[in-house]
Order: structure tokens, then sequence, then C-alpha cells
């Protein structure tokens, strides 16, 4: 199996530093994930710029780590699943039954944002062609046309994440460890 290196601030691109020291003030530790990301700058920049610009979206903090949350269940991505559950509950405070709940597939229990996740993993699972009766339940959950997009973003970014780790089979960081995820597939 081919390595991939998780850069630090002091082996990373000269061009990646500056991003990684950022992410090092922001966490307090490098996670893996951004780590590998660095070994290409404009990769470690896009995500960057992504994650910033679907955090400035008009989704609530707990939706958008749940549509993140929904997108690395749906593409089986065990880093992804345990940094966003690790953040949710520690950072965002989200009621962890919620969190177990979209990690096993179960029904939320407020309909509203099990609409949300049920919508985002339709989206990833059927590669954006939803039918428009799926599309109905969210909006009639109370949801906009601007935010259906908004869901589109954060599975584009998600996506790209999620295969970054599935190609580099990035290390979970000791931070995440609590919220290990197994995903159900293996690579062929």
């Amino acid at each position: 199996m081919m390595k991939f290196t998780v850069h630090t601030t002091e082996s990373a691109p000269a061009a990646s530093r500056p991003l990684l020291e950022g992410i090092q003030r922001a966490f307090g530790f490098v996670p893996n994930l951004f780590g590998v990301f660095a070994e290409s700058p404009a990769a470690l920049g896009g995500a960057l710029a992504i994650f910033e610009a679907f955090s400035k979206c008009s989704l609530s903090t707990l939706e958008q780590q749940l549509v993140m949350l929904a997108v690395s269940e749906a593409n089986d991505c065990g880093y992804c699943v345990a940094v966003h559950s690790t953040i949710a509950k520690r950072m965002v405070k989200v009621d962890p039954a919620l969190i177990d709940a979209a990690r096993r597939r179960e029904p939320l229990a407020d309909a509203k944002l099990d609409a949300l996740v049920r919508f985002t993993r339709r989206v990833v699972e059927q590669r954006g062609i939803v039918a428009e009766a799926e599309l109905a339940a969210f909006l009639e959950r109370g949801y906009t046309n601007a935010q259906v997009v908004e869901v589109l973003l954060g599975v584009g970014m998600k996506t790209f994440n999620n295969y970054v780790d599935h190609i580099a089979h990035t290390p979970l960081n000791d931070q995440f460890r609590a919220e290990a995820w197994q995903p159900k597939r293996k690579a062929a």
C-alpha cells in the first residue's frame, strides 16, 4: 500500500505551512487529514476555502455538523465520522443521542433534523439524482431551495475529504478516538 505523509507544520511544503499553523491555532493540534491535504497546498487551501464558505451558509452549526456527519457515514469514512461526532458532541454541544442515531442510521427524534440527514444521505447515495418526492419532503420540513444548494455544498466538501481519507488511509488522531467508527465497506 502506498503511504501518504501526514505533514506537520515543519514537514509540509512551504505554501502549506501557514495554513497548517492556522489550523493548529484553531484546534490546538493539526487533524491528520489536514496533514495529508498539506501535500498539495492547492488542495489544502481549497479544502479550507470550501469549509469556510459552508460555515457561512444559512444552515445552523448543528445542521452543518449533521450534514458533514451524514455525508461521511454514507461515504463510509471512519475518520470523518469520528471527527464530526467529536466536534458535534464536544464543541457544538449537540445532544449525543442525535449524533449516535445519525451514525447508526436510525431516525432522529427531531423530524426536521431527520429530514436533513435523510435528504443528505440520498443526495450522496443517488449522486445528486433525488426523486421529486424526496426533495419535496425535505422542503416540507421547512428547508429552502437555498438550503438544498447548501446541502450540496456540504456534500461536495465532505466527499472530497472522505475520498482523500479512503485513498490515504489517514490514521485517526488520539483526540477523535473516543468516537471511532468502523466503516461498513472495505476496499476491494
